[in-house]
């Protein structure tokens, strides 16, 4: 089934606050002019301060939920979030790239939540690799891209999943050129730099699901890559300026 606006799908966890998880990707897609549409990996039990605890779903009910939705509907893009290991991930990707092959994909690999509560401790390297040569883009922080990768320095962990695939590193937690994020596509970096005074951004719970929800709607709009992540981090700053609060306004 098409419909005249392209559909995102979101493959990710379920937060109740809707300041995170499938909720805030869906409010991101459709502020882009896109048809969002969600498939829950998690439930999760958090505020915007906290996080309690995390239900994962295993994988014949997540695969129960994708299986109508790619077999009914044309998708544009598909953004993926939280999901329990690796291996889950793998076979999700895959599941998905036989019966679309072309949709690009963007994986914002959530290693804990802002509150602190960690999520994963370790990653299959073997699995990773697999998961990478599937995906388009990746969208990591640069202390989730230390912990994937391996280096302590961040632009050498970057470079090395650039071998793989596209790499966003996010600039938001960079204590050297805070907000300036880098852009590693065919294993070329380029700079993408704030267009305010970051350090007077409010701190956002959800933010990195936003950036990449907002990512993934500008593929599907038919953006290449550099332009959809500019025009993501002009979204997501614009979140981040809404309110003082940490659940970001996302209509005007």
């Amino acid at each position: 089934m098409k419909y005249k606006r392209p559909i995102v799908l979101s493959i990710a966890g379920f937060d109740p606050t809707g300041g995170a998880g499938v909720l805030a990707d869906v409010k991101t897609c459709e502020q882009h002019g896109c048809l969002g549409m969600a498939v829950l990996t998690a439930n999760t039990n958090q505020t915007e301060t906290e996080f309690l605890s995390v239900d994962w779903l295993d994988k014949q009910t997540i695969s129960a939920q994708l299986q109508p939705i790619l077999s009914t509907y044309e998708l544009s893009a598909l953004k993926i979030g939280i999901v329990e290991n690796l291996d889950t991930l793998l076979e999700l990707v895959s599941f998905v790239k036989r019966s679309k092959p072309s949709i690009p994909i963007v994986w914002d690999p959530v290693l804990s939540a802002s509150s602190g509560f960690v999520l994963h401790e370790s990653w299959n390297e073997e699995a990773l690799s697999q998961v990478l040569g599937l995906i388009d883009l990746i969208t990591p922080n640069v202390h989730e891209v230390r912990r994937i990768a391996g280096p302590e320095d961040e632009i050498e962990a970057a470079f090395q999943l650039a071998k793989l695939t596209n790499v966003l590193l996010k600039g938001g937690h960079n204590s050297v050129r805070l907000g300036v994020d880098l852009l590693f596509e065919g294993g070329i970096p380029r700079e993408i730099p704030s267009k305010s005074d970051p350090s007077k951004f409010a701190a956002k719970h959800g933010s990195g699901c936003i950036l990449s929800a907002a990512i993934a709607s500008n593929l599907a709009l038919g953006k290449p890559v550099l332009e959809a992540c500019q025009e993501a981090k002009a979204y997501i700053e614009n979140r981040l300026s809404s309110n003082e609060y940490l659940l970001a306004y996302h209509a005007e």
